[in-house]
């Protein structure tokens, strides 16, 4: 480990000195027209080859921030016009602006010499100093303002400037000879929306696809959209990174901590300007299902498969990629969440109603997020951002006594202060047991979940920014036969019963600063406390949990030269202190892991590069050294390559991580191997990936369709035998190849507006070597399809719109656990059948804030009959309720109601 250590440091060194070397130079901020990340590489590059020590070009201040020493900025600027760029010095030649891609076209209504604030954003116009013959027209993009322009003159007007920032049309005409009216209605019949006059829907259309502009558009806004490329228009996104600071473009608010709302897009989209694999999930996708927490927030998602876990506590669990959700790291705010002993259960501790965007990174993300990401990283960001106060109730209730209600209040305290209240309840109360073997199918029982968050932005003036969150969960869970009562005890108990007490307390702050004169620049450090405890019982069989853990993650991010060449670098800090119980057996242990990171990203015309690593002292597991590499190129803006590869570790938590097989009565048997945890080895893979993103036109409308493969190897592995015995649950390090294939492909369309299209297939195969020989891993289906289709009425006056949507799951055939010595009637086939669940929802939205909804889950009504192996004596020595492969209860339906006040 010596060779990797040495040249971190190395290289961090050399950083450093880059960075005190910079403060010594004169720094000058200018005016330069641009609009996307190929104006920002052509600004900055043609800065540097002029002499500039250091180039920042700013999207979206539309600002040039030079570091010189010996060259004039005069010499730069001129350089920055020659390569195509006005600036407020030089103006680009008109032939050499034409030149530029359809993207880069910007708005050349900046003359040179002209006296503008650098701090004013360029789509800051309000309706009040909209000027006489200026008029608000919608549009996009280049073609946009050609279109507009020539209709008109047509129309009549002696000129015509169409502005894309400001969205307005300065108009000279003769009133003898036209009328404004006359020249709007002119531009509307050209199918363009604007002040007076809409589009037909028809026209509108029948436009190119980048000239698709957002009709919900309130005229008098700032626009929402101000950058665009010829075909395909530049996506929103999240940077994961804790010490990121970007602007929303949709409300002109800078944040910290990766946190940015993003303005109008598709309810899951798949960033174009990441590196890697990066799905953002928003609100309006968790609407289209029940989505009671996160356990349910991927019913409408491919990526991500959702299945139960046993026939008795009735939790659902996450796989991807193939392998089981421990394998993925699931985070919260860029915190580590849903870890340790939360493994079990943690998906119903973040209620769907309070989480603002998911975004799901498939494949290795980065290394600034810790180690143990194997197959991807899924964050959830809750509800934190609203310009005026905002109160939501939410109730929702199925039809076999499963109810809850959320309420959640955003309001800003002032211009730089904003808090958030959280408040969760929900209760299963009916005794559900669809398939009659006397079991319940879902657990009895209650939750209260509440959460405080408080945000703090001054990042403009001070550049200070933070970010302050506390939760508190009490959920208590009653489960097994029908007639069991928890009131009495264990030993006097004639029914099997299930009883799961859980209470969680966390509190964490993220703080920010971002150098003056510097938006590239700035430091991040977060910090997270969680306490964590479940007592429970499965029958005879005790089983607590006690869990401390203390993260701290500092994040330094800055550049080299220019934006071009980016780094991270920083150092984390991470303390879990375990204290479990089963049956009779005390075990304990702390593990504490020091480690630094460091990462760096290089952007070209048509790639971008993000190189990383990070080493961890991990007091039990050893020193872990953690390479990741993920690599993008843009053949065309319509065609994208992504090749990913990294390294993942992490330490098995085998008593709360297999909890589904507690309820049955195999004895827990471990084969220790030499390690400190458990006397076994951490797990190491290494993950490896490649996809394919192409878009193009259907029905003159965009679609796209994502193919991606990617292969886990597992260098080590704590192996959980469900096959040694049908009477044992065996734990134990690989020996010899463990690994898992997943192929995906998707293909996104509407055929018509305002339905939506999403098909998906995936193939697994994932072997290990088991003591017993290679052998399929079970309960993972080799093949799956997905259908997911969406519809909305167009929105009245009132805003008021209907909404129609419907997933079809077909899962494959899957590996079932060896039963074969069990008697005959209590053995289990060798495959499970193939099988289809059909979910469907209607909700109408009769206003801005009142919605109703009414759905069904499992509407094909299959079940999986034998999902409890001899339920008729549970206390027997072939009960197992851990052998589910499928749904375990019939068609459930359920309604709900949404009142924004």
């Amino acid at each position: 480990m010596k060779l990797p250590i040495s040249r971190f440091i190395l290289g961090a060194l050399f950083l450093f000195t880059q960075f005190i070397s910079a403060q010594t130079l004169s720094k000058t901020q200018f005016k330069v027209k641009g609009n996307c990340e190929m104006c920002q590489t052509r600004i900055e590059s043609a800065a540097k080859k002029a002499g500039a020590k250091t180039a920042v070009y700013s999207i979206d201040l539309q600002t040039l921030t030079l570091e010189t020493d010996k060259v004039s900025t005069d010499d730069i600027l001129k350089k920055v016009a020659e390569a195509g760029h006005d600036n407020e010095k030089f103006k680009a030649s008109d032939t050499t602006y034409e030149g530029l891609p359809g993207c880069c076209h910007y708005d050349r209504d900046l003359q040179p010499s002209q006296a503008e604030s650098h701090h004013e954003h360029p789509t800051s116009t309000t309706a009040s100093t909209k000027k006489e013959n200026e008029f608000y027209v919608r549009g996009n993009c280049a073609s946009c303002k050609a279109r507009i322009e020539k209709a008109s003159k047509d129309a009549g007007a002696n000129a015509a400037e169409w502005n894309a920032e400001k969205q307005t049309v300065t108009l000279n005409f003769d009133p003898s000879k036209t009328s404004s009216d006359k020249i709007l209605k002119a531009i509307a019949d050209a199918g363009h929306d604007n002040e007076k006059y809409k589009a037909s829907d028809a026209v509108y259309n029948g436009l190119p696809g980048c000239c698709l502009y957002d009709r919900e558009f309130t005229f008098g806004e700032p626009n929402p959209k101000v950058h665009y490329e010829e075909e395909t228009k530049h996506e929103d996104h999240k940077d994961n990174e804790a010490s990121s600071t970007k602007e929303d473009h949709s409300q002109h608010e800078k944040s910290i901590d990766g946190v940015v709302v993003t303005g109008s897009k598709a309810a899951t989209a798949l960033s174009k300007k990441e590196a890697g694999l990066v799905f953002n999930i928003d609100k309006k996708e968790l609407l289209k299902a029940a989505c009671c927490n996160l356990s349910e927030s991927f019913e409408t998602n491919a990526t991500v498969d959702v299945s139960f876990s046993n026939a008795v506590t009735g939790t659902k669990q996450l796989k991807m990629l193939g392998l089981d959700q421990k394998y993925t790291s699931l985070t919260k705010e860029q915190l580590p969440e849903i870890r340790g002993l939360a493994s079990a259960y943690g998906l119903n501790f973040i209620p769907g109603r309070w989480i603002e965007s998911i975004q799901l990174t498939k494949g290795g993300s980065t290394v600034t997020n810790g180690y143990e990401s194997i197959t991807g990283q899924i964050n959830t960001e809750l509800l934190k951002n609203a310009k005026t106060p905002e109160t939501s109730l939410n109730l929702f209730s199925d039809f076999n006594g499963r109810a809850e209600v959320n309420i959640t209040n955003v309001s800003p305290i002032n211009d730089k202060w904003s808090q958030t209240f959280l408040l969760h309840g929900n209760g299963t109360f009916g005794n559900t047991d669809m398939n009659h073997d006397g079991f319940l199918d879902r657990p009895k029982g209650t939750q209260i979940n509440a959460a405080y968050l408080l945000n703090y932005n001054d990042l403009e003036k001070s550049g200070f920014g933070s970010h302050f969150g506390i939760n508190f969960i009490r959920d208590e869970r009653t489960a097994g036969q029908v007639g069991f009562d928890k009131k009495l005890a264990q030993d006097k108990q004639p029914f099997y019963g299930v009883g799961i007490d859980i209470s969680r307390f966390q509190v964490w702050n993220k703080t920010g600063y971002v150098f003056k004169g510097k938006p590239y620049q700035s430091i991040g450090w977060m910090n997270q406390y969680v306490y964590h405890q479940q007592d429970s019982f499965f029958g005879l069989r005790n089983y607590a949990g006690q869990q401390h853990t203390y993260y701290s993650n500092l994040i330094f991010e800055s550049i080299i030269g220019n934006t071009n060449h980016k780094y991270k670098a920083g150092a984390s800090f991470l303390y879990d202190g375990y204290k479990e119980t089963y049956l009779i057996d005390d075990m304990r242990r702390n593990e504490i892991v020091p480690g630094i990171f460091a990462e760096y990203t290089l952007t070209g015309l048509k790639y971008t590069l993000v190189a990383g690593s990070r080493v961890d002292f991990h007091n039990l597991a050893g020193t872990q050294f953690t390479p990741r590499l993920n690599f993008k190129y843009d053949f065309t803006p319509q065609t994208i390559v992504r090749l990913s590869a990294g390294r993942g570790f992490r330490t098995a938590n085998v008593f709360a991580e297999s909890q589904q097989y507690f309820a049955s009565n195999r004895a827990i048997n471990i084969l220790p191997n030499g390690g400190n945890i458990y006397g076994l080895k951490p797990e190491i893979a290494w993950n490896y990936g490649v996809s394919l993103q192409q878009e193009f036109k259907l029905f003159g409308r965009k679609s796209s369709i994502v193919a991606d493969f990617f292969r886990t190897d597992f260098q080590d592995q704590v192996l959980v035998d469900l096959d040694k015995s049908p009477q044992q649950l065996t734990f134990y390090n690989l020996e010899g190849k463990s690994f898992a294939n997943s192929f995906q492909t998707q293909w996104d369309f509407t055929p018509f507006k305002n339905f939506d299209v999403r098909l998906a297939y995936k193939y697994y195969d994932v072997q290990a070597d088991y003591i017993g020989g290679r052998r399929e891993v079970p309960f993972m289906a080799k093949h799956r399809g997905f259908v997911n289709l969406a519809y909305s009425t167009n929105k009245n006056d009132k805003g008021g719109f209907w909404s129609f949507d419907t997933t079809l799951n077909w899962v494959g055939k899957q590996r079932l656990p060896d039963t074969s010595s069990n008697p005959a009637e209590f053995q289990l086939a060798t495959y499970s059948e193939s099988y289809a669940v059909l979910n469907a929802q209607i909700s109408k939205n009769f206003n801005k804030k009142i919605r109703a909804y009414v759905g069904g889950e499992n509407l094909t009504s299959y079940y999986q009959k034998n999902a409890i192996v001899d339920f008729k004596n549970p206390f027997g020595n072939y009960f197992d309720g851990g052998m589910v492969y499928a749904p375990i209860m019939k068609a459930n339906f359920y309604v709900g109601l949404d009142v924004t006040f």
